[in-house]
Order: structure tokens, then C-alpha cells, then sequence
């Protein structure tokens, strides 16, 4: 006979392996590195100050 197998191990480990999958699955999707946020941040800043630039004055 082989060797004992512990179940709780086993479950415990196959959803620690689903639970990884599903966020990096979520990872690809929706993650971005803190340099691009801070980019895009940047250059909505940008485009804000540029307009409230060219507003007339009454």
C-alpha cells in the first residue's frame, strides 16, 4: 500500500492554487504597475490645468 494521504492538505493546497490563478487572472486584467497610475494621473492633471488655462476670463 502506498503511502497515507492528507486530505485537508490536499483541498487546502488545490485552493491555494485556484485562489493564485484567479488573481492573476485579475492581475492581467486589471493591474497596473504604480508608475503607469501615476502617469495617467500625471497627464490628467495635465490636461486639466491646460484647459482651466484657457478659460476667459468675465
Amino acid at each position: 500500500m502506498g503511502k497515507p494521504v492528507n486530505l485537508n492538505r490536499y483541498r487546502k493546497e488545490k485552493a491555494r492554487a485556484e485562489k493564485k490563478a484567479r488573481a492573476d487572472r485579475n492581475a492581467a486584467a486589471f493591474g497596473r504597475s504604480k508608475a503607469e497610475k501615476q502617469l495617467d494621473k500625471a497627464r490628467a492633471d495635465k490636461a486639466r490645468r491646460d484647459l482651466d488655462n484657457h478659460e476667459l476670463d468675465e
